[in-house]
């Protein structure tokens, strides 16, 4: 019988967890046991009866949790202990950042783990239910409105009181990916007016169906890579852009970061001259501080004033909404692993004229 484990992750920075009751019942029914630390999702209120209930076996230590398991399932980051304690020729599936995790990523090779990164997934249709990329953006981005909302001292809709009218407040979301959209319709539906602007000129029609305005420089160019991420603008056009955009920003109250080029540092959008333009009581909010910000002097996890205007960096929102979040990651790998699993023959298949399990395959 193939046996799956998951091990508590570093709390201090990262609340997700990749197996849930609901897909350990899942697993079980193909097949699959599944095997959790003690205390596996105590943080999140999920007690280990509730697991047992559904199949799951906690044992007393990580280290039995990887002598027993064939694969091992985890959100992003691969700890020394990690790769210390996984058994050699087991698999390993996670979201893995090939920089950060370059030197353990290379011990694990060495001890023949199969590792896949589900950050890898290509964009076709078939690989939708396995896209952890769409499903933590999306929370992300409807997250990332809430926080900035709860630290703006404005009303944001508009409001019609005997003692005189409340004007909306403007928003304008840098990135209209899936981050960005959710960001989008979540700022509409709290009554803001939305702005938004993104280097893929395909993105223009997306933003509008959700009600905001699109905010482009005539005459560009569609930045847009075969696999649907933006790619590097040229000179001229980040010339054309900051300029658009300097002046858009004197009128805007909430700016919500969310541009990320895959594998590369976060283009820096708003320079330090447009902060200095900007309304003060405005707000920014950046997403992308993990990978440097979009913005001057964003700092993860830090709120920085400058001239009037908050900065607030966040390095892991998902954080702050990990129960939500779990919940989609871990039907992500389970959807992953199915296709993996070869349920006739009750064994896994990495057959590599898959094109999801050739891109995601790290070795």
């Amino acid at each position: 019988m193939i046996a799956i484990g998951s091990v508590k992750e570093d709390l201090d920075i990262e609340k997700r967890i990749s197996i849930t009751p609901e897909i350990a019942k899942k697993f079980t029914s193909l097949g699959i046991s599944i095997n959790i630390e003690k205390k596996y999702a105590e943080h999140l209120i999920i007690s280990e009866e509730e697991y047992a209930k559904n199949g799951a076996n906690a044992n007393k230590s990580k280290k039995e949790v990887f002598e027993k398991s064939d694969i091992i399932l985890k959100v992003s980051n691969i700890s020394d202990e990690d790769v210390s304690l996984i058994k050699n020729k087991s698999i390993l599936i996670g979201q893995f950042d090939p920089i950060l995790n370059k030197n353990n990523i290379n011990k694990l090779i060495e001890k023949d783990i199969k590792i896949f990164s589900l950050n890898l997934l290509p964009r076709i249709s078939r690989a939708q239910s396995m896209d952890v990329l769409s499903s933590q953006a999306n929370l992300a981005g409807y997250k990332a409105v809430i926080e900035s909302f709860s630290k703006f001292e404005k009303a944001i809709p508009m409001m019609m009181t005997a003692a005189g009218t409340i004007s909306p407040a403007k928003v304008l979301v840098i990135g209209a990916g899936v981050a960005g959209l959710q960001a989008i319709a979540t700022a509409k539906r709290m009554g803001a007016i939305v702005f938004a602007t993104d280097v893929r000129t395909a993105s223009k029609e997306q933003v509008e169906s959700l009600g905001g305005k699109f905010i482009m420089v005539e005459g560009s160019e569609n930045l847009e890579t075969e696999g649907g991420y933006a790619k590097e603008a040229s000179e001229s056009f980040k010339d054309k852009q900051e300029a658009l955009l300097s002046e858009t920003l004197k009128k805007i109250d909430i700016v919500i970061c969310t541009a990320l080029i895959p594998g590369k540092k976060a283009p820096l959008i708003i320079k330090e001259n447009m902060i200095k333009n900007m309304k003060g009581g405005s707000l920014i909010y950046d997403l992308a501080a993990i990978q440097g910000g979009n913005s001057a002097f964003t700092e993860p996890d830090k709120i920085i004033v400058k001239n009037g205007v908050t900065i607030m960096g966040e390095s892991n929102i998902l954080n702050k909404i990990p129960i939500s979040a779990s919940n989609l990651y871990a039907k992500n790998l389970f959807n992953f692993v199915s296709n993996l699993y070869d349920k006739d023959n009750k064994k896994i298949n990495i057959n590599l004229e898959d094109e999801i399990i050739k891109k995601t395959l790290i070795k």
